[in-house]
């Protein structure tokens, strides 16, 4: 399911127009974005816990010529499936 699909599954099932519901999915899109930006969590109970991690420096190699390369530390960021979530797909 692509952005376009979602948006349309969201205004069939809510009732609203396609634009209504797309305004609604990036405005909770932004929300989520926003938040991860200043280090906080999102979660959605029933559903997962959007959240940021830390991925530390590290030593990589060149695929092509096999040196060894040095690889930044950076933030990440992570969705934790909440256990509905879980059963529901087993």
């Amino acid at each position: 399911m692509n952005k376009t699909e979602l948006i349309e599954h969201v205004a069939y099932n809510a009732d609203l127009s396609k634009s209504a519901a797309g305004r609604a999915l990036d405005a909770t899109l932004e929300a989520v974005r926003k938040t991860l930006q200043k280090g906080g969590t999102v979660s959605l109970v029933g559903f997962g816990t959007f959240s940021v991690s830390k991925r530390a420096a590290r030593t990589g190699r060149n695929p092509r010529t096999g040196e060894a390369i040095k690889i930044k530390a950076a933030k990440v960021p992570k969705f934790t499936p909440g256990k509905p979530l879980k059963d529901a797909l087993n």
